[in-house]
């Protein structure tokens, strides 16, 4: 039995200011070496292009949930440019819109591809995969602009702490301390960390050091954050 692995794509990898070929190029290929073992749940973020959108709606006074209908809009785009990278064979052609989609179309791929399923209050992307991780019991991990999880926001502060490992619950304390926004930039969303944590899910942050994603699945040490216990 292959083991299914829910990753979470964030946008700002699939398309910071300009379009990021070159990783995702290396994340198809590294994806392919793991199919005699794995199969791939990709969950792609809205990024820089769902924050623009939300933006202008936000200052022209719309309401939340438009914004939040505005970021689910960017990841399905990104999440169809994403599907276009792989083979026809090994990735969905359709973009899935609940969870008993993915289901059926993992039975005959070997990575699906979408971005968010539906509207949610709070909630992003990672949300998506958080759940998705606990509806097919399996492990999570965020792929992000960061190496992992520090004390301090990396990009704001020069000196931070970078944290390998995190207990469920300390993590959570840290989600929630920061108040949710459509578009936001934390590392999971305060929805997510709460998925995580209530459903016991072992999750991983690691950066766009894609040498680091193929360690995770062959069990061996990577450097990045492991959030569990």
């Amino acid at each position: 039995m292959k083991e299914t692995i829910v990753i979470s794509l964030g946008g700002s990898l699939i398309v910071p200011e300009k379009m990021n070929a070159p990783f995702l190029i290396k994340f198809v290929k590294t994806l392919r070496k793991h199919y005699k073992t794995h199969k791939f749940v990709v969950v792609c973020g809205g990024g820089v292009i769902a924050r623009k959108y939300i933006s202008a709606l936000k200052a022209k006074g719309r309401p939340t949930r438009e914004l939040a209908n505005a970021g689910i809009r960017a990841t399905r785009m990104n999440a169809q440019f994403v599907m276009q990278l792989f083979e026809r064979k090994e990735a969905n052609d359709t973009l899935p819109l609940n969870m008993k989609q993915v289901r059926y179309s993992l039975r005959k791929n070997n990575v699906v591809i979408c971005g968010a399923l539906r509207f949610a209050p709070d909630s992003t992307s990672d949300s998506t995969a958080a759940k998705l991780a606990k509806y097919l019991k399996t492990h999570f991990i965020n792929i992000t602009n960061v190496p992992g999880l520090f004390d301090k926001d990396p990009k704001k502060y020069k000196k931070t702490k970078f944290i390998p490992k995190i207990a469920w619950k300390d993590f959570y304390k840290m989600a929630i301390k920061t108040k949710f926004q459509p578009g936001q930039n934390f590392i999971l969303d305060q929805n997510s960390s709460e998925i995580i944590m209530n459903n016991k899910t072992p999750a991983y942050i690691i950066g766009p050091d894609l040498s680091n994603l193929s360690k995770i699945l062959n069990n061996k040490d990577f450097h990045g954050t492991l959030i569990c216990g």
